[in-house]
């Protein structure tokens, strides 16, 4: 069965050398801290790669993030998949939990992580879904 866990988070992300690239590639590297709020209460921990390019809207990036809390009173750990693509300003994003990354009560998790962005705040719905159930 998918359950839907709903709220709120408070992402920082720090810039960090991205070595081997040219001088004029627009390659960038981030550090990910998120505290997350509501139906998932946990923090994150990951790192972001990202290619800009020179037209306008035009964009990628990956990402993966452990997440360490407490879902449905259930707690433990598991790992967010990020893909990003800006397309001259279409955007698509996946973040989706790694296979078999779950430990503790999350062992099997399984879900979808969408991301929302309005006035500033970042909210986010998670599908998912455990074994056993």
């Amino acid at each position: 069965m998918t359950h839907t866990a709903k709220g709120t988070f408070v992402v920082s992300l720090q810039p960090m050398p991205f070595e081997n690239a040219d001088a004029d590639a627009k390659l960038g590297r981030m550090t990910i801290d998120k505290q997350i709020f509501g139906d998932l209460a946990a923090t994150t921990k990951g790192q972001m790669l990202s290619a800009m390019t020179n037209v306008k809207g035009s964009a990628a990036y990956v990402a993966i993030e452990q997440v360490s809390g407490t879902l449905a009173g259930k707690a433990g750990t598991f790992v967010l998949h990020h893909v990003g693509v800006m397309n001259r300003g279409a955007s698509s994003l996946s973040v989706t939990v790694v296979p078999d990354s779950g430990t503790g009560e999350l062992t099997g998790i399984e879900g979808e992580f969408s991301i929302q962005i309005v006035d500033g705040t970042h909210s986010y719905e998670f599908a998912y879904r455990l074994p056993a159930e």
